[in-house]
């Protein structure tokens, strides 16, 4: 079954719980759920965890603005840890490989590798500091 049906089912059946509906109010409002996740999902860019255990997403497009997406969960994350892909058996330099990232290429947001750019231009670490 998709999965934007089965979700817009379960609310479904939650609602007529709790209310009497006819066969029509419910299909209407089926129908009307399933389009509305499905265009919240495309529009948010979520990846979803398919049954067969996949992920639905291409590995240049993991990476946005706010989220990097985990290849081996499909769970967005703002930065992919060590422990985390310890949990899959993976070093973070195997995951850059099996998924063909750069090899130095930082596994986290684009945001949080701007700030922490302009971070380390602040600072400016590879510039001596006076001696007094």
């Amino acid at each position: 079954m998709d999965t934007y049906l089965s979700l817009a089912l379960d609310i479904v059946k939650a609602q007529a719980r709790v209310r009497n509906m006819t066969e029509e109010e419910i299909t209407a409002m089926m129908s009307k759920l399933a389009g509305s996740i499905k265009s919240i999902d495309l529009a948010s860019g979520g990846a979803r965890e398919l049954a067969s255990g996949d992920t639905a997403l291409d590995p240049k497009k993991a990476v946005k603005e706010r989220t990097i997406t985990c290849m081996e969960s499909g769970k967005p994350y703002k930065i992919l840890t060590k422990r985390h892909l310890a949990k899959f058996g993976l070093t973070p330099e195997e995951y850059r490989a099996k998924w063909g990232y750069p090899k130095g290429m930082p596994l986290v947001c684009k945001a949080l590798q701007r700030e922490r750019r302009k971070k380390m231009r602040e600072m400016q670490l590879w510039t001596r500091r006076p001696t007094e």
